[in-house]
């Protein structure tokens, strides 16, 4: 039923998909979905807004190395994490951010206050707020266009290609100089 659901949020978003329709994917009967999650509302945040790894586990994979190169384990991380998930779920949540306000939150939560917030407090760096947001950007960017909009070559290329394309800039974010001198 939760990856009948995924589907569903992805392919509709939150306000699209109909608890009938996520009960007809997942072959069984509407009350079933109710009575297991008690409400379309609660099926959502199962499905989608539970983030699919351990965060904490996430940022000690990207840091156990310090500063250097971190900007490419982010991207590979990143990508083999919600990969790993079909990229269902990414795409669920993007759909959903502009009529569901705990989606939009979930994004802002994972991404910017406990990935990146925490990742710039373990690189001595300035302006770490400012930095999160940038990684924030570049990796929603990178989702946005693998897992929802199929924007080839990126949805087909393969993690190490573009670890080596995005995976500089997100370094520069978070260790180099972005006051523009």
């Amino acid at each position: 039923m939760l990856a009948a659901a995924r589907a569903e949020f992805g392919e509709n978003g939150y306000d699209g998909a109909t608890v009938r329709a996520i009960a007809g994917r997942a072959g069984v009967d509407p009350a079933m979905v109710n009575h297991w999650f008690g409400s379309k509302e609660q099926l959502f945040a199962k499905a989608v807004l539970d983030v699919p790894f351990d965060i904490a586990q996430v940022i000690d994979v990207i840091t156990a190395e310090g500063p250097d190169n971190v900007g490419d384990r982010i991207v590979r991380t990143f990508l083999d994490r919600w990969d790993g998930v079909g990229g269902e779920r990414f795409t669920a949540l993007i759909r959903s951010i502009t009529s569901h306000p705990e989606a939009m939150q979930v994004l802002k939560t994972v991404f910017v206050s406990q990935i990146f917030a925490r990742l710039t407090s373990t690189i001595d760096t300035d302006r770490p707020e400012l930095r999160a947001t940038l990684c924030t950007t570049q990796l929603i960017g990178t989702g946005m266009a693998r897992y929802v909009v199929q924007l080839e070559p990126i949805h087909s290329a393969d993690i190490d290609t573009l670890a080596a394309a995005i995976g500089p800039t997100l370094q520069r974010y978070l260790t180099g100089n972005i006051d523009g001198e």
